[in-house]
């Protein structure tokens, strides 16, 4: 069973987080959607309060696991919205047929080779860094100049981001069980399969930070060419987690983006 947050009413809004991250990534947006909707956070297996899988990790196991938790949750209806890997999940899901509506922000799996390996070099070397400095840690990312050096690499204005809200996303890239596994997975497994013209239930967003340096915007042009259904929109100032340094703005595009049938 997947550890989860619930607050709100209204029809369900799955959120699923990232690559060494928890639900608490979503808590500058949580309070601005919880009005109209009823979010449910969830840790990924491996992450924040959930326990590992009990084989191999790869973007297809979290997958799965996301779909057996939501048929076991009769939220076969409800809306997802993702974040990076999380992203990357529910973009599968869609594509598997999920009948919600779905948002994506900032997913991995359409690199190309060069960016692909980008990617795993610069995450590689962050998560290693953060293991090292683990002791230090807390001291750090008190100061605007820690936060900002530690984050450039997610974020448009780290110096700006909550350092409780650092300090728990950082302690995962350190301590979470499955990182490691699912970081491989990412880099070293299947690309993002796509979808034909016509064939995903519900509806699916991407949105992008302009100034993403993970998952670079030119990454969204490969996305639409894979679901010619979906749309975009790109965060002005923002980096690779539009929920951290646009949360106004994301709140609003995920409600409008999820309001089919939502009422």
């Amino acid at each position: 069973m997947l550890h989860t947050e619930r607050t709100g009413t209204g029809k369900p809004l799955v959120l699923v987080h990232g690559l060494g991250s928890s639900l608490r990534t979503w808590d500058p947006i949580v309070p601005l959607l919880q009005d109209q909707r009823e979010v449910i956070a969830i840790d990924l297996p491996g992450f924040g309060g959930s326990d590992p899988l009990a084989g191999e990790v790869t973007i297809a196991a979290l997958t799965d696991a996301v779909g057996q938790f939501l048929e076991q949750e009769s939220l076969g209806n409800a809306d997802l919205v993702g974040s990076s890997m999380g992203a990357r999940i529910v973009v599968e899901l869609a594509r598997r047929g999920h009948a919600g509506n779905v948002v994506a922000l900032d997913p991995g799996g359409f690199w190309n080779d060069t960016q692909v390996r980008i990617f795993n070099g610069s995450i590689t070397a962050s998560i290693a860094l953060v293991r090292r400095i683990q002791s230090v840690l807390p001291t750090l990312v008190q100061q605007a100049a820690g936060r900002t050096a530690l984050l450039a690499q997610f974020s448009a204005a780290p110096w700006k981001l909550d350092p409780d809200l650092v300090l728990t996303e950082l302690r995962g890239f350190a301590t979470s069980p499955s990182l490691d596994e699912a970081r491989k997975s990412l880099a070293h497994g299947p690309r993002q399969e796509g979808a034909p013209q016509g064939t995903i239930k519900g509806t699916l967003a991407f949105g992008w930070g302009r100034s993403d340096r993970v998952t670079p915007l030119s990454e969204a042009a490969v996305a639409m060419s894979h679901y010619p259904d979906a749309t975009l929109h790109v965060f002005e100032d923002c980096g690779h987690f539009p929920h951290w340094d646009q949360p106004q703005d994301t709140a609003r595009f995920i409600l409008d983006a999820t309001a089919a049938g939502s009422t």
